[in-house]
This record gives C-alpha cells, sequence and structure tokens, in this order.
C-alpha cells in the first residue's frame, strides 16, 4: 500500500463524527411506538388520478362538475401545475424527459378541473403531447381509465375481463401488484357499459395526432405473441357483447369475494394506491354506498395516502414505515453508536409486523410456515421478500424486549425466505417462479411489470441476511444464490438494479451478497464490480445515475446523490476495496455533504418501483444509506 492510497487518522475521525451526528438525528426522529416513516414520493400522476377519481364518484349534473372536494382539487391542480417542465409537457422523475403517460394524465386532470385549454401552460402541455405522439402514444391503463368516461373509444383499449377470477391459479402468474390491480379493474372495466359523465362538451379530441391509428398496435408477423393475444381480446370483446352473463355476473361476485378477503388486515387492497383506487370504484359500481362499511373503510384507507398539511398536497403511492425502520435500523446496528434503548424500541415494534397468516404467496407454497414483513403499516396478505430480508438485517442487531419471540420470529423468517427461493436461484419480491414471460405481452401489460421476475439486488440481500442469521455459506440455497448472482453479472461488470436506481444499487447488493455467501474478493466477477464502480465515479467524489438507464440497458451518469454514493462506497467496501482513493473521495463526498443536523440533502428519485413508468423518492434515503456506509468504512479492516 503506497502512503497516498493510506487511510488517515483525520478521514477516520471525520467519518466517525459524521456518522455520531446521523446517529444522534436518527435517535432524536424515532417515533415513540418505535418506528421510522419517511415520505414516500412520485410524479404528477398520482394527483391526476385523484381528480379523476372525484369525477367518478362525483359526476356532474347537467353538465356542470361540482364536486363537493373542490378545494382539495385546487390543491391537487397547484401541485400539478408546479411541477410543469418550462417546455410545458410532465416527467416521472426530476431531471428526466416529459414523460406521454404522465404529460396527458395532468391535461385530463387540470382540464377536468377547470383550467381553460387556452391557458398558455394547456396550449405548451398540448403540444407537447402531441409531440410525444399524442394520445395515441399513451399506454394502455392511461386509455383504459379515459375509456370510462368516453374519451378514448372502448374498442380500441385492452379488454380486461374479471372471468380471469375462474381461470383457476393463473391469477397468480401475474406479480402481486398487477393481480391486485387487474382484478378491481375488471369490475370497473365490465360493468361501465356505458360511459360515465363528463363536464359539457369535455373531449380530448385536441390529443389526437391526425392520421395515427387509435388501435392497439401490432407486431409484424401473424404467429408472434403479441399478435396472437390482439386475437384473443377480440374474442373478448365478442364475450363482453354475446356471452353469458350468468358467468360474467358469477365472475364478477368471485372478483369481488378475492378483493374484500384481502382488505381484511391490510390499509386498503395491497396497500398500494391504483388497487385501492380501483377497489373504491368497483364497490360504487356495485351499489356500494359511501355509509357501507367496507366502502367507507376504502375511501379512509385512500384519504390517508393524501398529504395537505397546507403549505404541501401531494399523494404518497403507499407507505414505507416497514422498510424505513428496517434500513435505519440496520444502519445504527452497524455504527455501534445508537443507544440501547433506540434499538430495542425498533426491534420490539418490527416484531409486531411479522406476517403470521397465509397470503397470496402461499398458492405456491401452501406448506410454508406465514412468516416475513411486509412494507407498509398493515398488509398482511402481501409479505415481501426483499422487506423481509433487510428487517432480519435490522433485527440482527437489536434486543428486544422478548428475546425468545424475536428468536423465533427470526427462525420462521429465515425459513420462510429459504421456501421463497425460485427455480432459477435468485429471489423475487413477493412471489416464486412468477416468469411466464409470454404474459408481458397481453394487450395491458405495457405498464412493465406484468411479472416479478427474480433480480440481484433482492437475492443479494437475501443472501446477506440468511448468512447473517446462521445459515451456512455450504447451504444449498446460498450457493444457487451466488451461481445466480454470478451468472445474471452484466458484461462490465455491474448488475441491473431492479428496486434502486439502478446498476450502482444493483451491483452494490450483488457483491455484498456474493461477500456474504462465501466469495472471495479475489474474485473475477468481485474485482470486476469493483473495477466498474471505480470507473463512473462523478469528479466531485461521489455517484450519480439517472432513471434513463433502464431505458438504454446501460448505465447513464447523473448528478452525485448521497444515497448513490453510499451504495458506491457500500459496493467498494464489499469487493476489498478499503482504502483506494475511489472510497476515500466517496467518504469525503459524504463527509463534506452532510448537513449541520446530520441529514443529507437529496432531491433526485433513486428508487424504482416499475422501471421506465414509474420512480420513486424515498425520503429517508437520503439519511439512512449513508450512515450506513459510512458504519462500514469505519468498521473496514485495513
Amino acid at each position: 500500500m503506497t502512503p497516498s492510497l493510506q487511510v488517515t487518522d483525520a478521514l477516520v475521525a471525520s467519518a466517525a463524527q459524521a456518522a455520531r451526528r446521523s446517529v444522534d438525528w436518527f435517535a432524536g426522529n424515532q417515533h415513540e411506538a418505535g418506528y421510522w416513516w419517511g415520505d414516500l414520493t412520485a410524479d404528477t400522476t398520482l394527483e391526476a388520478d385523484y381528480i379523476l377519481l372525484q369525477l367518478w364518484l362525483y359526476p356532474p349534473e347537467n353538465g356542470e362538475w361540482k364536486p363537493p372536494a373542490r378545494l382539495q382539487i385546487d390543491r391537487a391542480v397547484r401541485s400539478i401545475l408546479e411541477r410543469q417542465l418550462p417546455g410545458g409537457g410532465f416527467n416521472i422523475f426530476l431531471g428526466g424527459p416529459p414523460d406521454v403517460n404522465a404529460s396527458v394524465k395532468a391535461y385530463f386532470a387540470l382540464k377536468t378541473a377547470g383550467l381553460p385549454v387556452d391557458d398558455p401552460r394547456m396550449a405548451s402541455l398540448r403540444q407537447t403531447i402531441l409531440s410525444l405522439g399524442g394520445l395515441q402514444a399513451a399506454n394502455s391503463y392511461v386509455k383504459i381509465n379515459l375509456s370510462l368516461f368516453g374519451l378514448y373509444p372502448r374498442q380500441h383499449v385492452p379488454s380486461i375481463p374479471p372471468e380471469l377470477i375462474l381461470l383457476g391459479k393463473v391469477i397468480y402468474e401475474m406479480s402481486s401488484w398487477t393481480r391486485a390491480i387487474v382484478i378491481p379493474l375488471s369490475i370497473v372495466h365490465a360493468m361501465t357499459v356505458e360511459p360515465r359523465p363528463v363536464p359539457h362538451g369535455f373531449s380530448l379530441e385536441e390529443l389526437l395526432v391526425p392520421g395515427v391509428t387509435l388501435a392497439l398496435p401490432r407486431d409484424d408477423g401473424f404467429f408472434n405473441r403479441r399478435n396472437t393475444f390482439l386475437r384473443i381480446d377480440k374474442v373478448f370483446k365478442w364475450w363482453e357483447k354475446y356471452g353469458s352473463g350468468a358467468i360474467r355476473q358469477r365472475a364478477i361476485r368471485k372478483a369481488m369475494e378475492w378483493i374484500t378477503e384481502r382488505t381484511r388486515y391490510t390499509d386498503g387492497l395491497a396497500a398500494i394506491y391504483p388497487p385501492m383506487m380501483y377497489t373504491i370504484m368497483a364497490m360504487d359500481l356495485l351499489g356500494y354506498g359511501p355509509e357501507h362499511q367496507d366502502r367507507a373503510e376504502a375511501e379512509n384507507q385512500f384519504a390517508n395516502l393524501m398529504v395537505d398539511d397546507g403549505k404541501r398536497f401531494f399523494f404518497q403511492p403507499c407507505f414505507s414505515v416497514v422498510w424505513d425502520t428496517a434500513i435505519a435500523s440496520h444502519a445504527l446496528g452497524e455504527s455501534g453508536m445508537a443507544p440501547k434503548e433506540v434499538m430495542t424500541r425498533a426491534g420490539d415494534w418490527l416484531l409486531t409486523k411479522e406476517v403470521r397468516r397465509k397470503g397470496d404467496w402461499s398458492v405456491k407454497r401452501p406448506d410454508v410456515e406465514p412468516s416475513g414483513w411486509y412494507f407498509e403499516f398493515a398488509n398482511e396478505h402481501y409479505p415481501d421478500i426483499d422487506d423481509t430480508a433487510m428487517v432480519l438485517l435490522g433485527l440482527h442487531f437489536s434486543k428486544c424486549e422478548k428475546s425468545a419471540s424475536q428468536a423465533s420470529a427470526e427462525k420462521r423468517a429465515v425459513n420462510w425466505l429459504l421456501a421463497m427461493q425460485s427455480t432459477d436461484g435468485g429471489w423475487a419480491a413477493f412471489d416464486v417462479d412468477n416468469n411466464w414471460q409470454f404474459l408481458s405481452d397481453v394487450p395491458f401489460a405495457d405498464h412493465n411489470a406484468m411479472l416479478d421476475p427474480t433480480c440481484p439486488d433482492i437475492t443479494g440481500r437475501v443472501v446477506e441476511a440468511l448468512t447473517l442469521h446462521g445459515v451456512a455459506p455450504e447451504h444449498p440455497a446460498i450457493r444457487k444464490g451466488l451461481a445466480y448472482l454470478l451468472n445474471s453479472q452484466e458484461a462490465d461488470g455491474s448488475w441491473q438494479g431492479r428496486w434502486g436506481v439502478n446498476y450502482i444499487y444493483g451491483t452494490c447488493f450483488a457483491v455484498r451478497g456474493l461477500r456474504a455467501g462465501g466469495e472471495s474478493d479475489r474474485e473475477v466477477a468481485v474485482l470486476r464490480a469493483g473495477e466498474w464502480l471505480r470507473s463512473i465515479q462523478n469528479a466531485d467524489g461521489g455517484w450519480g445515475e439517472s432513471p434513463e438507464s433502464y431505458r438504454g440497458n446501460g448505465f447513464v451518469a447523473a448528478a452525485s446523490t448521497p444515497s448513490q454514493t453510499a451504495w458506491a462506497v457500500m459496493g467498494l467496501l464489499a469487493s476489498g476495496d478499503t482504502y483506494s482513493s475511489s472510497v476515500q473521495r466517496g467518504v469525503e463526498y459524504l463527509i463534506q455533504n452532510q448537513n449541520e443536523d446530520g441529514t443529507w440533502t437529496e432531491d433526485a428519485a433513486t428508487g424504482t418501483g416499475f422501471p421506465n413508468v414509474f420512480y420513486l423518492r424515498y425520503h429517508l434515503y437520503r439519511n439512512s444509506f449513508p450512515l450506513l456506509a459510512l458504519s462500514t468504512f469505519l468498521k473496514a479492516e485495513r
């Protein structure tokens, strides 16, 4: 080691001081119950869909729309307009280009709320939409929503027949979030025979590009999968007109029973925005009045997603409280600086959130004892693998009041994770072997999230959690997990990140998983990963990556952020690089960009919902991951 690469005592001391400030902030901002909870924000589509829901629930009378929630609608309009791009459109992540789906939804919402079409903001938005291909270029879910109000021809949107619920276990081959969206939407689509009312004279014809077909896009060739599904869609449309009414009613009843069962022990269907919205619409069509217990609960849970404090108005797609708490617990535990009572409160709270009921995951694993953790305050039917692994990492440092209960929960969770490994050796988010690739070609699958395939970031975290809780590196599940990681490495040495932006995230947690599973830091896969991370470091010492990297399937640099810098530093440390100038400059970036109160500032969306479609800004990532990186750096052997 040359003197120029030695880690100085001054850097170590500064890193320790920064970590201490962060620990103090977390200790001072822990909720009394024991959890940490940051905002989770996205783009303007959530506020736009809120206005759509208000139009659904409170239709115009005599062509005039007078919704009771006018104040909230006006705030939603302001919230949307505040994020309009200078060119007129709306993007789906900070710094990103205008997106046709977000722009169409915003235009619909703003026009519905009464913004005149000759307003300069509407005129520039309209021109942007037309330049992006017009309304015809929007995805299926946008068109389906508009078709409910007669604003897009129903014959040119995909059919979503409720009879899907009658086809055995087929629905469980969709991702859990798609399943939860599609089933209530199928009721809405089937029962909206006549378009819902809109204000007098309202249309979106000005968004149509002349001469461009409104029909669903086809691929070349007669026998390819997409065109086959389009032919099946024609059969569905025939069935809508001429099929058995008794079978359709049976399907609708069974779909509603499925929904109702999954709104128990949870904060709304799947505890995420779109299924919750469609559930309200389905209940409305089925005659559930506002006073009905199930509908009142559904509307209340949906309203809870609204943040309206007089200064800010936005909707959260869901609550990230278990996830936030688990990451914070892991970071605080690694620091070794957190007060015992802080860790105990967090651990005790996390134990109360363990799942002890069977959910959708059990369709493929019927004999496995329930365990795991979900993402939100309550979502018993949908524990997810990533949260469970992160909770186990946090619990490793938490000495709960009831040590026997903690040990039992950890053992159950380890067994559940082992049972949820997919055939290819990796782990997905919610389900096992959710990989019927042909389903991605169904006409309503263009939200880019029809499936829940295994991914390197979750697999790496699961391997890390399992080995930390006593699963030996020689265990078959660990060996299969490592083989999966090695096989999924990109040619440049990186890994794609499914749930965080993007290659930096995937590489960090893949390398951590490899090392936890016993892979040497001298092995070529680990060495290549470290070399790749060093090669993409920004001039300021940090790291940053744009969500545009998903579109081109290759790294796209962006301004440095605290969370992505933390992931890169952690990835390098895991690769055996504990003293290079890259690591030191990364640590210096985190130290120099820390605020006086121990926090960091980050405006970029570094979380991924659906690649190329929906991105997330976790407001605690900017604090939790830098603390974890600094703590890992301080513990590194040099």
